[in-house]
Formats: C-alpha cells, sequence, structure tokens
C-alpha cells in the first residue's frame, strides 16, 4: 500500500475541490505541496499534488475524468 499522484494542480483551492469529489466516492487522499505552493503567492509556480492509495487510483482516476 503506497501513496501515487493523482494529478497536480495550480492552487490548493483546486486539489481540495477535487479531494471534495472523492470523498464522496469514500476514496481517501492526501494533497501535498499545498504550503509551498502559497509561498508564492499560489501562482502555480510549485504544483499541488493530490495523492491516492495506489489501490485506489483507477477509481479516483475515472471520478475525476468525469468532472471533466
Amino acid at each position: 500500500m503506497s501513496l501515487v499522484e493523482l494529478k497536480r494542480f495550480g492552487t490548493k483551492v483546486e486539489a481540495d475541490l477535487a479531494g471534495h469529489q472523492l470523498d464522496q466516492e469514500d476514496i481517501h487522499y492526501v494533497i501535498l505541496d499545498d504550503g509551498m505552493n502559497n509561498v508564492f503567492g499560489g501562482a502555480g509556480l510549485i504544483a499541488v499534488r493530490l495523492m491516492v492509495l495506489d489501490e485506489d487510483y483507477d477509481r479516483a482516476a475515472a471520478v475525476l475524468a468525469a468532472l471533466e
């Protein structure tokens, strides 16, 4: 069981919105690098990473793909 990157976002807000969709499907996630993104004023210089467990990756990717 390990974390894998599901998607990168320019801001924490975008990552949070995607994470809320994963919550609706009972998929656990972690947001990484959100603090580094804020250091630069949220200008997207450092991507915010949305991480999921490797066994949840396919299901999580399908949830986000349905939103696009």
